[in-house]
């Protein structure tokens, strides 16, 4: 297991270290949270433990960047706060945990396991591609900052699409999944459906989202 340790205090990020190398993890370490930004940006981690109080980028910020990328790498955030609203406000942006300076090594062990033991299960709620922003909890999406307003299947086509962002999606597989129906080549309620969605998130803008895959179904990305 690969883990990441974003943390400034040298002596903190040093015995972390050593005692996860010890339990036969596999460690990086960064001390300002660019240089953590970089490391996610580009290698991949099976747990990621964070600070919050970081020089360059905060936690708050790291974490939140990686949840709106979609990435669902499981995060442990270490901090001096322990006030109830800053536990909220790191579950709220997606950590796993949340532990409090000073801690046992043997509470921080258990937690980590556990997190790895349960897997990435989180639910992406908020979607963001190009200025298209999908809120999956209040059934809301803008565009430009507009407000575009859908039919409950419209919103469950466009949230479908969003969660499988780049892959080409069959209209069987899109019958299936919105009407729960098995697709019969003669009803055509997948493209008329993908037509009227087109014309509220797509046809006023410049950069289109949904694409037509000929002889294959659809596909959601920014070209």
């Amino acid at each position: 297991m690969h883990i990441l340790i974003i943390e400034d205090e040298c002596k903190t990020a040093a015995f972390l270290a050593k005692g996860l190398k010890e339990e036969r993890f596999v460690i990086d370490v960064a001390g300002n949270g660019m240089d953590g930004q970089h490391n996610i940006d580009h290698i991949h981690y099976d747990l990621i433990i964070l600070d919050v109080m970081l020089p360059g980028k905060d936690g708050w910020s790291i974490l939140g960047d990686l949840r709106q990328t979609q990435k669902q790498t499981p995060v442990l955030l270490l901090t001096a706060k322990d006030a109830v609203a800053d536990k909220v406000r790191g579950l709220e942006l997606g950590a796993d945990d949340y532990l409090v300076k000073p801690f046992a090594f043997s509470e921080l062990l258990a937690r980590i396991r556990t997190i790895l033991r349960r897997g990435p299960i989180r639910q992406i709620n908020i979607f963001k591609i190009l200025d298209l922003e999908i809120d999956a909890i209040r059934h809301r999406v803008h565009r430009g900052g507009i407000r575009i307003d859908l039919t409950p299947k419209e919103f469950q086509l466009l949230l479908l699409m969003a969660r499988r962002q780049g892959e080409v999606l069959s209209r069987t597989f899109i019958a299936e999944q919105v009407w729960e129906i098995n697709f019969n080549s003669d009803t055509n309620v997948v493209d008329v459906a993908v037509r009227r969605l087109r014309r509220k998130v797509d046809d006023s803008f410049d950069n289109k989202l949904i694409h037509t895959v000929r002889g294959v179904g659809y596909v959601f990305e920014q070209r």
